[in-house]
């Protein structure tokens, strides 16, 4: 047993000699490299045929790379930094008062308020596209000069259809020093302020247009109740009367020409 210990002593000590001696050579040699030219060249990463250099140059893929990445977080953006969610909460609670169940369809819903957020935005994308996008990509002014210019007309949107008492809630949240000038807020004040705000409305909304339909359930359930048809749900006879009146009064039309007016106005 002892001789077989032995062997395989021999062995492992003859492998780690294998791998420790080139090993030790080439550190000698790199020591060797380095004490002759301690002087390391620059580096370079070519991507798609630019160059990205020691000097802190960044590459056109690199750029797209980044454009890629804030595009990502634009479903988001578009949900707490423009009217969609104001739309999409009062289409909803218009749908859940006529009682229609799934009818019109969430991606219906989804689609109608996207569009009407792009009319409704447009004049705020134009303004930020003129005022940064564009002379930025003509080279007349630097990327934070840019971004500074772009955002300015979305952070006025924000902050003009902000409430001041949540603005004032989220400044004090986030222990942010009152700013002299409204146009000061910051963004980590003025997103969640402007979304606290639309659900506040939207809600008051959703309540004006299903109070009709709420007194319309009350009569036809009494109507019932004096017939003496408990058996009858009320919603079988109520459902068609609201639809009746919805379709009388145009009461999509009025609901869309409203939300628009709410934001052209102020």
């Amino acid at each position: 047993m002892s001789g077989r210990r032995k062997d395989y002593r021999r062995i492992g000590i003859a492998l780690a000699s294998l791998v420790l001696i080139p090993l030790a050579c080439a550190g000698i040699a790199h020591a060797q490299a380095a004490e002759a030219s301690p002087a390391l060249p620059s580096f370079g990463l070519n991507i798609g045929g630019t160059q990205m250099g020691s000097d802190g140059t960044v590459s056109s893929s690199l750029k797209i790379m980044l454009l890629l990445t804030i595009l990502s977080f634009a479903p988001a953006m578009v949900i707490t930094m423009t009217c969609f969610t104001r739309i999409a909460v009062v289409l909803g609670m218009t749908r859940t008062a006529l009682g229609t169940q799934s009818m019109p369809p969430n991606m219906v819903i989804t689609g109608l308020a996207m569009f009407l957020t792009i009319a409704i935005m447009n004049p705020v994308f134009s303004t930020m596209y003129n005022d940064g996008i564009k002379p930025f990509m003509e080279g007349q002014m630097n990327e934070q000069e840019a971004m500074v210019k772009s955002f300015a007309p979305l952070k006025r949107f924000l902050i003009r259809h902000a409430r001041e008492k949540d603005l004032a809630l989220f400044l004090d949240i986030t222990n942010t020093a009152i700013p002299s000038d409204v146009n000061d807020v910051p963004f980590q004040v003025a997103v969640p302020a402007f979304v606290l705000s639309e659900l506040n409305l939207a809600f008051q909304i959703g309540f004006l247009i299903a109070l009709p339909f709420l007194v319309l359930d009350m009569v036809v359930s009494s109507v019932l109740t004096s017939m003496s048809m408990i058996t009858l749900p009320p919603v079988v006879i109520s459902l068609p009367l609201k639809l009746m009146l919805f379709v009388i009064v145009d009461g999509w039309h009025l609901i869309i020409g409203s939300l628009v007016a709410t934001y052209h106005v102020t």
